[in-house]
This record gives C-alpha cells, sequence and structure tokens, in this order.
C-alpha cells in the first residue's frame, strides 16, 4: 500500500509562497485561509494523503475554485460516536471554506460489512435495526451541521448547504450482473489481495466474500458522487486507506480522471488508548445513548497531556486562542480552563446550547452539592446524572424517622448497618449529612420542591426517593 504521510515541511514551503504574497494583498490572504484545506495538518487532523506527493495539486485546485468533498458513515449502530467526530470536524472545515459538503450514510454498503478494523465477518443486520440505524445516523449528522451554522459559523454569508445522503439511491437501480459488468471488471484481484484489511483477516480468521468486494462498492459511491457533484475529494479515518485508494483507482480508469483521498488519524490518548473507549464503552454522540452530561464530563477530564491537542482537533478556536488558553492553564492548573473550554464547545457542537445548559445544571447539582438545582429536576433527569442510582416510592407517613425511611428505601440491608452508617457521618439527604437516625423527615428540610429527596450511602451508592403525599 502506497502511503504518504503529510510533510509538515512541504506544505510550508508550498503554502508558503501563497502567505508571503498575502501580506501586500488582503484579498489573496482571505483567499489563501478560507480555502486551503491542507492549513488543517497544523490542527493534527489531517494525516495521510492519496495519491503522494499530491499536496502542489491539492493546493491548487483548492484556491482555484470550489471543491467538493465526501465522508462515508455506515450505520452499524444507531448513533456515531467521539470517533467519527473528527471526520465531520473536517468536513465542517471544508463548509467553513466554502466547499461543498457531502456525508454519506451507506444504507447499501452497511448490509455488505467494511472488513477494516474488524477481526471477523460483521453479523448481518435485521431491515428494521438497519432502517432504525439510518435515522438516528441522519438525525446525529443534521444535528451537528446545524449547531455548527447556529453557533459556531460568525459571517455574514451562509454555509454551502451539506448534503445527506443514503447510498441505497443508486444501488437499488443497479442489477448484480450490471455492476460486475461494468464496475467489477476495472479491479484486479493482486490489488484486491493487497489491502491491509484484507491481508489482515486472510492471515487471521478469514473473510467472506461479501466482505472481500466491499472495497468495490465504496469505490462505486465515489464514482458515482465524481460524476454527479464532481466529487473530487474523499475524507476516512486511516483505516479506509485501501478503500480510498480503490475509488481513486477506478474513477481514474473510468474517466480518466485524478480525484484525491485524505485520511484523517485514529485518536489516541497519552496513555495509548483508543480515544472515547478506553473503557470498553463508546462515547455516542445521540443524547439517548450519551447524555448531554455525560459528553460535558467525559471532555472535562481530559488530561492535561491530551487537552491542547484536542482543542485543535476537536474545536474552531484559532491556534492563537489556544495558546492562549493553554498559557492560562500554565499559570492556573487548578481552574482548568482550557478542559473547561474544550467541554463547552464540544457539547454545543454536538447537542447545542440547550444540551450545554442541561449539562451546566446536572454538573452543578452533582458537584456543587447545590440544593436549587436539583430541586428543578426530573427523577430522569437525575437519573442521568446519578447513573446507577435506585428509584424508590416511598408513602410520607406522618413522624417517619430517617432510619425508617432508609430501611424503607433498602439503603441497608440490616438495622445494625443502618445505625453504625449513619451515626459515622456516611449518610446523605440532598447533599447534606444526616447523623440522627431518629430524626423526622420534614417536606421543608429533606423534600424537595419537586418531591424527591436524592440520598446517598458513602461516595457513590446513590437512591431516588420519589415522595406519595
Amino acid at each position: 500500500m502506497c502511503r504518504c504521510l503529510l510533510s509538515k515541511r512541504l506544505l510550508v514551503a508550498t503554502v508558503g509562497r501563497i502567505y508571503d504574497v498575502s501580506h501586500s494583498h488582503h484579498r489573496i490572504q482571505r483567499f489563501y485561509s478560507n480555502r486551503n484545506v491542507l492549513k488543517l495538518y497544523e490542527r493534527q487532523i489531517i494525516q495521510n494523503m492519496f495519491p503522494d506527493n499530491s499536496s502542489n495539486e491539492i493546493i491548487e485546485l483548492l484556491t482555484k475554485r470550489n471543491q467538493c468533498v465526501y465522508a462515508g458513515f455506515d450505520p452499524t449502530a444507531d448513533s456515531l460516536h467521539i470517533g467519527n467526530l473528527l471526520v465531520i470536524i473536517n468536513l465542517l472545515h471544508w463548509q467553513r471554506a466554502n466547499h461543498k459538503v457531502i456525508a454519506l450514510i451507506g444504507g447499501a454498503t452497511a448490509q455488505i460489512g467494511d472488513p477494516s478494523g474488524k477481526s471477523k465477518d460483521r453479523d448481518k443486520q435485521s431491515s428494521q435495526t438497519l432502517s432504525h440505524n439510518i435515522k438516528g445516523i441522519t438525525h446525529s449528522l443534521q444535528s451537528i451541521f446545524d449547531n455548527h451554522a447556529k453557533y459556531f459559523w460568525k459571517q455574514k454569508d451562509p454555509l454551502p448547504e451539506p448534503i445527506i445522503i443514503n447510498n441505497m439511491e443508486w444501488y437499488e437501480g443497479i442489477g448484480v450482473i450490471d455492476f460486475m459488468n461494468n464496475i467489477g471488471r476495472h479491479f484486479r484481484m493482486g490489488t484486491m489481495l493487497s489491502r491491509d484489511s484484507v491481508k489482515t483477516r486472510l492471515s487471521g480468521s478469514g473473510m467472506s466474500f461479501t466482505e472481500f468486494t466491499y472495497q468495490t462498492f465504496q469505490a462505486y459511491d465515489w464514482l458515482h458522487l465524481f460524476k454527479k457533484y464532481k466529487c473530487c475529494f474523499q475524507l476516512g479515518g486511516n483505516d479506509q486507506m485501501g478503500n480510498i485508494m480503490s475509488g481513486q483507482e477506478l474513477i481514474s480508469r473510468q474517466e480518466n480522471a485524478q480525484v484525491y483521498g485524505l485520511t484523517v488519524p485514529l485518536i489516541t490518548t497519552d496513555s495509548g488508548d483508543k480515544y472515547g473507549k478506553s473503557a470498553q464503552n463508546a462515547v455516542w454522540l445521540n443524547s439517548d445513548r450519551t447524555s448531554p452530561f455525560e459528553l460535558y464530563q467525559f471532555m472535562i477530564r481530559t488530561i492535561d497531556a491530551d487537552v491542547e491537542k484536542l482543542l485543535k482537533m476537536f474545536t474552531f478556536l484559532s491556534l492563537p486562542e489556544i495558546a492562549e488558553l493553554m498559557r492560562r492553564h500554565k499559570a492556573t492548573p487548578d481552574k482548568r480552563i482550557p478542559h473547561e473550554s474544550l467541554a463547552r464547545q464540544v457539547t454545543t457542537l454536538v447537542h447545542g446550547e440547550e444540551g450545554l445548559q442541561e449539562a451546566l445544571v446536572a454538573t452543578s447539582a452533582l458537584y456543587d452539592n447545590n440544593i436549587e438545582t436539583l430541586s428543578t429536576l426530573s427523577v430522569n433527569d437525575i437519573l442521568k446524572i446519578f447513573n446507577g442510582a435506585t428509584v424508590v416510592e416511598l408513602m410520607l407517613e406522618p413522624g417517619i424517622t430517617v432510619l425508617k425511611m432508609a430501611m424503607n428505601a433498602k439503603c441497608f440491608l440490616t438495622d445494625r448497618d443502618a445505625y453504625r452508617i449513619i451515626s459515622a457521618g456516611g449518610f446523605y439527604i440532598n447533599h447534606q449529612r444526616i447523623t440522627n437516625i431518629d430524626e423526622i423527615v420534614t417536606l421543608s428540610i429533606h423534600i424537595l420542591p419537586n418531591n424527591i429527596s436524592l440520598v446517598r450511602v458513602g461516595k457513590r451508592n446513590y437512591w431516588i426517593v420519589k415522595w406519595i403525599m
């Protein structure tokens, strides 16, 4: 496989001439900074390009006229995850540079299964599952495009409208004989077998003929978009380079045209973990999978060693603004200023200002011991914040004591445990420590205006008590 790691020296030398001219010509400076998305290399969100040594050609195309770029998302789940966000951010940068962007949902190709990065064949999806997944991913993509335009685009001119399209639209009209006759003949077995995704599988568990043909379908997607939209660029993760090369070769043979592939890096943390999956639980972009609060907390917990890199990758702050955030962090590290900026920006991009406010309210309720905030939340809201909490309904009986409430809610296995833990100061109601087992539960002190009491035993065991009046 022929890969080219973008050379910083090459990019600086290539674009520097344009930049030098821009000092004396404001229009050229704006033209350059708006269109040349290869500048994204500085933000570490472009890693490889294909064909090799094509940066000069790409820069010329980008600065000469508006281009079209696409990235594909197979609906293998009903939501995209944080790893997909970097590809979407790339599309947004192209959109900001006034290029046409296409987010392609692989309703057809998901039924075949991309072998890239997989050690075995993907499970076949039912039509109902596939339809559900397509709907969820479409919502995810559209929300992010809308949030970006609403909250992050400050220019007077509107952004080019993104195209979100399902590749099932063109495969429904193609028969297998037509596809093999018109498309399949352009692929050589030796080249297909040389792809990393194929070699890895063949040396391990093997692969089905279905997944072996996946690269032909992704290649045809690009050919179709090239014919319809003059789409000369494809974005994808680094594991997509083989599929991108197949598309470039197909278009070169059938259309005698040059197209280009760009890949984004696999994001890993400073410790080497795959970003967003260090605990085998993906951080999802749809709120029914990962709440705005959970996304906000995931981002704000970024370790110091990673925060500057992630600000470059996941925000639209300028590099000088990021440098200033890091300077302030060095002066007052306990304030975690860049971490908060990262969390706010990513949460707003994915969930909008409403999602950000939900996350901030939840954060206040959890970490600031804010009773007023807690009293405004519903049971569902509190459940999202205090993940794993037990919900119980209790009748508010006259004279009910803290001990009886705790035992009715099954906070303790025995009265002896309750006596010992409460007396030792390990029992809380609405963030307030309670040490008197005979204290009477009252509306004004122990029950919030939303008829809920948040009970905690120890540091992490929560119960949500819904009072029946």
